[in-house]
């Protein structure tokens, strides 16, 4: 299938997707939305995609909404702002949190409003030195969307959370890796290769245990320590029964490296 506004390629069990509207740092349209969510149905259903990575083409990640895709000015009839939450971004964010494989995200630039929640969305953020984290709702009159809310005060506490908030700072993304906001900040040069690295590892890996991992973490903050622990025996109940759990066991037994194939 082709698209206009992104890139989609699979190899080695590893799904890039790339955002692909350089010319105006990747911010989202309606067609951009509706063509990423068709690539996430593939990566969702494609049993040979085992990771996602998540980047951005040029010289930004993504500065969120394209405000000339809803344009209003004064006097103007209002826009439906919760329609476009509801009908777009929060269901892109929901997919990247609850994808049953890992989500890899390459910062390559600036990740502003909408593009910086969607990039903390998902399960590792590695961003280029260069790279800035823009919470930029507050300079057009509104609050963090795409989870902004809930990820940030979760991320980096409640101070920093309104800080980011209601200045609008840019954030350096050697700051972000600093105060936990993201995974790991490397050199520009090195962005690819360590993203690359690090995707391929997860398709190589025992992705069912990944994703069990990515969903026991993520519902964590939602449970007391007793639900907590109970979730944990449950998972551990089933992932002991798997296939990669054999392998892993007769691999470490073996002093070999395991093959693991989400079984």
């Amino acid at each position: 299938m082709g698209y206009e506004t992104i890139r989609f390629e699979v190899e080695g069990g590893v799904a890039r997707l790339t955002l692909n509207r350089p010319e105006r740092l990747n911010s989202f349209t309606a067609q951009m939305h509706g063509e990423v969510a068709a690539v996430l149905g593939e990566v969702e259903e494609d049993a040979v995609i085992r990771c996602l990575l998540l980047t951005g083409a040029g010289r930004g990640f993504c500065a969120g909404q394209d405000l000339a895709d809803r344009a209003v000015a004064p006097g103007d009839a209002p826009v439906d702002l919760g329609d476009s939450v509801e009908r777009y971004y929060a269901p892109l964010v929901r997919r990247l949190a609850t994808l049953p494989k890992p989500v890899v995200c390459a910062v390559n630039g600036v990740a502003a409003g909408a593009g910086a929640n969607i990039a903390l969305a998902c399960d590792i953020v590695i961003a280029a030195r260069s790279a800035k984290f823009i919470q930029s709702f507050a300079n057009i009159g509104l609050i963090p969307d795409s989870g902004g809310t809930w990820v940030l005060p979760r991320l980096v506490g409640q101070a920093r959370a309104l800080g980011l908030a209601m200045t609008a700072e840019p954030l350096s993304a050697e700051k972000a890796e600093q105060w936990g906001l993201i995974w790991k900040c490397v050199d520009d040069e090195a962005l690819e290769a360590e993203s690359g690295a690090l995707a391929r590892k997860f398709a190589a890996g025992p992705t069912r245990g990944l994703a069990a991992t990515k969903r026991a973490i993520r519902e964590s903050g939602l449970q007391t320590l007793d639900q907590a622990l109970d979730n944990e025996r449950d998972l551990m109940r089933e992932l002991g029964g798997s296939a990669d759990y054999r392998e892993g066991v007769a691999a470490f037994m073996a002093k070999r490296a395991p093959v693991f194939t989400g079984g």
